[in-house]
């Protein structure tokens, strides 16, 4: 049986797999305990030339080696914080504006991407297949099939794709296109994210794209003297698992203490990076709106919204959070009292499952990122609801849930006032009504779970016709 071997930028350790890490990792470490294999990429370390010059550490698990390396700091600078953080991730959310482009950086993007593929290249047999994850590696198979590589090589993109007008605004947009085309399958989240790249291929590439299948979900394309194919996978989770470990959580002291102190309050739960893309101020505003517009739910609702901190040394980053701030203060300024305080802003990390259980202790889960490529919190918070008496899912249309999760109430994260009317109708949605749409939207986690999404990647890249 041939190996796999999973690229990411980085690489859960042994114990995050075991149950600390999120669903993606869980779910190719499975992959990898069913097949044997490899998971490469960044350790996370920044560290001396001579260190990373080093070949990789390698870590044994079961069947399962993982192979990681530490960046120099000017690696980090270029690779990670500069091109990976500061030009493609706001590029491809839309988000130009707080875009940045050096040629320094991106000629550091594609340095990284070449020694790290060259450092893999001595862990590879022949017939491993190769999956290579997100936006950080996207020259990753150009530079193995320059060191010879001609395995089955699968891309899976975690967040969108940019329209072509967007993706322009990178000067070497036709660079990145050409290297994505050393793949032989490439993954999109959604049919919107495979489209995008599609007419890519038509309007600026001059090549040729045939869709099949009865949503045209899946593609050949031909394009820089490649050919290659593209099909949408949506991620998911396991729903089941997820469930039983929220319930077993409702008697820690955690999930006592809230309820304690909410003291009958209904709870709205917002779980998110800090990240501009998630609309985390227009969310703050909304609820503004609800608690003004809505007086009855003064002193009877709280928003807590839990927000880590993530890139830290980028300095858009920093703006969104001391913009996060200022708005919690002021919105709390104007509507607290001596035992209210509606929104409770907690910019700290916290383990997956005490998630799991303060969304199941909620009645309103509230998930309106600006641009998201699927937004695994909306699936997690379906999830972790108690059948018996469920929350009411309030989801952004710009997330890639979206178009499964047919039962959260779908509201335009840029239109304050009708998130604000979605915030009064979860919060009071009669029962029957609540167990209808959370058995809608528990249905389409279990028909496109985390092990659904996973084999059906692999099956088709097993499948793509071995690379001359």
């Amino acid at each position: 049986m041939a190996r796999l071997i999973v690229v990411s930028n980085r690489v859960a350790t042994p114990t995050e797999t075991k149950g600390s890490a999120g669903g993606l990792a869980v779910g190719v470490f499975g992959a990898l305990k069913d097949a044997g294999g490899v998971w490469f990429g960044w350790s996370g370390d920044v560290v001396s030339e001579t260190v990373a010059n080093a070949g990789p550490t390698l870590v044994e698990e079961g069947h399962v080696t993982f192979a990681t390396a530490g960046l120099t700091r000017k690696d980090y600078d270029q690779y990670y914080r500069g091109f990976s953080n500061a030009t493609l991730w706001p590029v491809f959310h839309y988000r130009n504006d707080l875009a940045r482009y050096e040629r320094d950086e991106y000629a550091g993007y594609r340095r990284v991407n070449a020694w790290l593929a060259h450092k893999l290249v001595k862990l590879i047999q022949p017939d491993d297949m190769i999956w290579v994850h997100d936006y950080h590696l996207i020259p990753f198979a150009e530079a193995l099939r320059s060191e010879g590589v001609r395995n089955r090589i699968g891309f899976f993109l975690h967040i969108p794709f940019p329209s072509p007008q967007v993706l322009q605004t990178i000067p070497p947009h036709d660079e990145l296109v050409r290297s994505l085309c050393c793949y032989d399958l490439l993954g999109f989240q959604t049919r919107n994210d495979q489209q995008a790249f599609h007419d890519y291929i038509v309007r600026t590439a001059r090549g040729t794209v045939r869709e099949h299948g009865e949503n045209k979900e899946s593609g050949d394309v031909e394009a820089y003297g490649r050919k290659l194919r593209t099909g949408v996978y949506r991620i998911g989770v396991f729903p089941d698992e997820i469930a039983a470990q929220a319930a077993g959580y409702e008697s820690r002291q955690h999930v006592l203490d809230l309820k304690q102190s909410l003291e009958g309050r209904k709870l709205i739960m917002s779980v998110d990076r800090l990240d501009y893309s998630k609309g985390l101020v227009e969310r703050f505003h909304a609820f503004e709106q609800l608690l003004e517009h809505s007086p009855e739910w003064r002193g009877k609702a709280t928003l807590v919204q839990i927000a880590p901190p993530t890139r830290s040394d980028v300095a858009s980053y920093k703006v969104i959070r001391e913009e996060l701030e200022r708005e919690a203060g002021r919105i709390n300024g104007r509507y607290s009292g001596l035992d209210y305080t509606p929104i409770r802003y907690l910019s700290q990390q916290y383990d997956r499952w005490k998630l799991m259980s303060l969304f199941r202790e909620s009645q309103v889960g509230y998930v309106t990122p600006l641009h998201d490529g699927m937004n695994l919190v909306a699936k997690e918070y379906v999830a972790a609801q108690n059948p018996e008496d469920p929350g009411v899912l309030v989801l952004s249309i710009f997330a890639g849930a979206a178009a499964e999760l047919t039962g959260a109430l779908l509201v335009n994260p840029h239109d304050a006032a009708g998130m604000s009317e979605a915030l009064g109708r979860a919060l009071s949605m009669p029962l029957e009504e609540r167990k209808t749409r959370y058995l809608t939207n528990m249905e389409a986690l279990r028909r496109n779970d985390l092990g659904v999404w996973r084999d059906r990647f692999l099956t088709d890249l097993a499948a793509v016709p071995h690379p001359l």
